[in-house]
């Protein structure tokens, strides 16, 4: 997921438990890596169709290998793109980028930003993005404001990331009006204003974007620009937390747990906090392992309650509270529990063995 401003701000300006433990940290962006958003899309880099004197004479080999793949009627540049033939695309780009196609001077940044088949060159993909934004790309305006907020190929200057922002959020980029957004809760750069800023987090998640969703139901949570309300604050965290954010995971499972918003369903809160729990969050881990030790919503389990206990700690979760719920746990129950954590998320070599031996035929 590129949510590329750092979230401690909004995380203090809500309030919001889960937050906060995953911004305990300065980064530039808080999401795994996994979660990060690449914003090509095929609905967010629309090549146009190839003039026809492109085709004149014998085809190149890039068109040739995109003709046999995806055939008269797909954009070849962007089609070899999606399937991972970046140099193809790079060569069926770069004579429509030198004639001005902001489109193709979008992807061949892309292509040099993230080293796509060629060595990583974010000056040159800077330059390229420079290209497309001013042709009026609204991709290319938000891929160099991202640039210029993290000084990646580019002297660092906010301001104008800033403006780049704006511009492309007035264009119609979701990621750039959710970063805008963001820019609003912060209030250096731009006007500060909870009340844009839930504007702009609103349409972002609204176009479905899983961090502007959480995002947006913390603010309707907790009233922060836009008026409190709990069952629209749970309907955003319920589709981040689907999306796979564990934090909004966490958060709809505290809803669920509470009743607020929706209705209380402490089973659905243990399934849910288990799913974030596995994903490694620690507020998850916490709190699911204490469900699991009072066997509140799901089955009664210490060993595995234990387990996350641990797990947590390695994160800095400690809780008094929990302590005393596993304090009366047998040393050997113990053991495994932190065995267990110590290997996870795979089996420890032990139980893997007993698992085969008693998967094994006996013998005569």
């Amino acid at each position: 997921m590129k949510a590329r401003l750092t979230l401690t701000l909004l995380a203090a300006a809500l309030s919001l438990p889960a937050m906060a433990q995953e911004a305990a940290q300065d980064f530039i962006d808080l999401r795994p890596k996994g979660m990060q958003l690449d914003n090509l899309g095929i609905l967010d880099l629309p090549i146009g169709p190839v003039p026809e004197e492109f085709y004149s004479g014998t085809p190149s080999d890039a068109q040739t290998i995109s003709g046999a793949i995806f055939g008269d009627k797909a954009d070849p540049a962007f089609g070899a793109f999606q399937r991972g033939y970046y140099l193809t695309a790079l060569e069926l780009a770069l004579p429509r980028a030198q004639n001005g196609d902001a489109p193709a001077q979008t992807l061949i940044g892309e292509i040099y930003a993230k080293g796509l088949g060629v060595g990583e060159n974010l000056k040159a993909a800077a330059d390229w993005y420079r290209l497309a934004s001013e042709n009026g790309d609204a991709l290319g305006t938000f891929e160099l404001a991202l640039l210029y907020q993290e000084g990646r190929g580019v002297e660092k200057d906010r301001k104008r990331a800033a403006e780049l922002f704006k511009t492309s959020a007035d264009a119609g980029n979701v990621m750039a009006k959710y970063n805008l957004g963001l820019l609003h809760v912060e209030g250096v750069y731009v006007e500060p204003s909870l009340t844009k800023a839930a504007a702009l987090i609103g349409e972002a998640a609204n176009a479905g974007v899983p961090e502007a969703r959480y995002d947006y139901g913390g603010m309707l949570s907790e009233g922060a620009g836009i008026a409190p309300n709990p069952a629209a604050a749970a309907e955003q965290f319920r589709l981040a937390a689907e999306d796979g954010l564990t934090s909004a995971q966490v958060e709809y499972a505290t809803m669920l747990y509470l009743g607020r918003g929706v209705t209380q369903d402490r089973v659905a809160a243990a399934q849910w906090y288990d799913r974030a729990a596995e994903g490694g969050n620690p507020v998850a881990q916490n709190r699911y392992a204490k469900l699991l030790a009072a066997g509140e919503g799901v089955t009664a389990d210490l060993e595995k309650a234990a387990m996350y206990r641990s797990l947590a700690r390695r994160q800095g979760m400690k809780d008094a509270q929990l302590d005393k719920l596993l304090a009366g746990m047998p040393a050997d129950q113990l053991a495994r529990a932190e065995e267990r954590a110590r290997f996870w998320p795979s089996e420890p070599p032990t139980r893997v063995a007993e698992s085969k031996a008693a998967a094994s035929p006996k013998s005569n």
